[in-house]
């Protein structure tokens, strides 16, 4: 979200811990493909969690010679990401579990036998200077403090933490554009009965905050404008407050609202489906440009057609910061990467259990993925 106020600014995105209930959603679907692949690297999956107060379904389409467990695997999952308590209204053990899951439609499975993609759609990727990750600051930071809440949690930091929680930050850019100070802070927690509000905010600020923002160089904003948990008390974490759903949360899974996004959501689906594939090569596209020296902001669009493997649109906008000409800028996209879905899947190396990494604090600017890399 922007606003602006006199020559600066102001940007907010927000992030989500793992344990809240969209999140875990898309924990759960991601699990499950993860463990199809391991055994199945052409297997199909678009894989729906629902997760509701005592309440665990799945819906969607397989198609897999894999022999898996899947209620084992999501009970797992669920039991990872802290809900293990039955007082809770949601654990992992105690909830109602039905399973939907059917085979894949074969009129799609037309097409994307034949390397087409698995659904029509455009795709965005961006990448910018402001962070080593070129990402946009606010998501950066935002997604740091929910990573730092989880592990306070974890590790035992705060051991009055209860899995779920946001955090959303507010970044003052300057008249160059710049990231100038944060100016607002903001974190909802989940926490036990018997901690008060004032401590719960004492130790955000602590453990959560200052690091944080000490690793990104900058200081807390005006006491006024750091707010934890706004209602006051937050007991009951999870789908027992607020059901989860897979893929609702694509603005936190990408850039926090300061670039583009495309239609569809990632998590729950294997490679073929161009919502996920083609999203991770428009990121590495525009990562590699602004890692060149190339521009230092550039956004990439891509768009696919069920059951054909070319994609029906390329774009590239540097808005204005290229080094190079247009023409370069798309010859330099082509020998990088052949944006088919084959082509895509191969080079990324995607038709592999690596997307349960992806599942929470954002599915860009994670040194490890295979799109996040620099070819030098």
């Amino acid at each position: 979200m922007t606003n602006t106020v006199g020559d600066s600014v102001l940007f907010t995105s927000e992030s989500v811990c793992a344990g809240h209930p969209d999140k875990m959603a898309d924990a759960v679907s991601d699990a499950l493909v993860d463990a199809i692949l391991a055994e199945d690297s052409h297997a199909r999956t678009g894989i729906e969690t629902v997760v509701g107060a005592n309440q665990i379904s799945l819906f969607g389409e397989i198609k897999t010679s894999a022999k898996i467990d899947i209620e084992k695997i999501v009970r797992t999952k669920i039991a990872e990401l802290g809900y293990t308590n039955p007082a809770w209204g949601f654990s992992a053990k105690d909830s109602h579990f039905t399973n939907y899951l059917h085979q894949q439609s074969p009129e799609i499975a037309l097409g994307v036998d034949a390397d087409g993609a698995g659904d029509q759609g455009m795709m965005f990727g961006f990448a910018c200077d402001e962070t080593p990750e070129l990402m946009p600051l606010p998501i950066a930071i935002a997604h740091a403090l929910t990573r730092r809440i989880d592990e306070c949690r974890e590790t035992g930091v705060l051991a009055w933490l209860r899995p779920d929680g946001k955090a959303q930050i507010t970044v003052r850019y300057n008249e160059e554009g710049k990231p100038a100070a944060v100016e607002k802070l903001v974190a909802a927690v989940a926490h036990d009965e018997v901690t008060t509000a004032k401590q719960v905010r004492s130790d955000i600020v602590e453990q959560v905050f200052k690091p944080v923002l000490k690793r990104y160089e900058f200081g807390l904003p005006e006491e006024h404008n750091i707010i934890v948990n706004g209602t006051g008390l937050w007991h009951i974490p999870g789908p027992e407050s607020d059901a989860g759903l897979t893929g609702r949360k694509i603005v936190v899974d990408t850039y926090g609202g300061y670039a583009r996004v495309g239609g569809g959501a990632f998590s729950g689906k294997d490679p073929s489906k161009v919502d996920r594939s083609g999203a991770y090569a428009a990121r590495f596209i525009a990562k590699n440009i602004v890692a060149a020296g190339l521009a230092t902001k550039c956004e990439v669009g891509l768009a696919y057609v069920i059951g054909q493997p070319q994609p029906l649109m390329q774009t590239i906008d540097a808005f204005g910061t290229a080094t190079i000409s247009e023409v370069e800028l798309y010859a330099f996209k082509d020998e990088l990467i052949d944006t088919s879905v084959k082509g895509i899947i191969d080079k990324l190396d995607l038709a592999r259990p690596i997307y349960g990494s992806t599942s929470a604090y954002g599915h860009f600017g994670k040194a490890d993925l295979p799109w996040e890399q620099i070819i030098s």
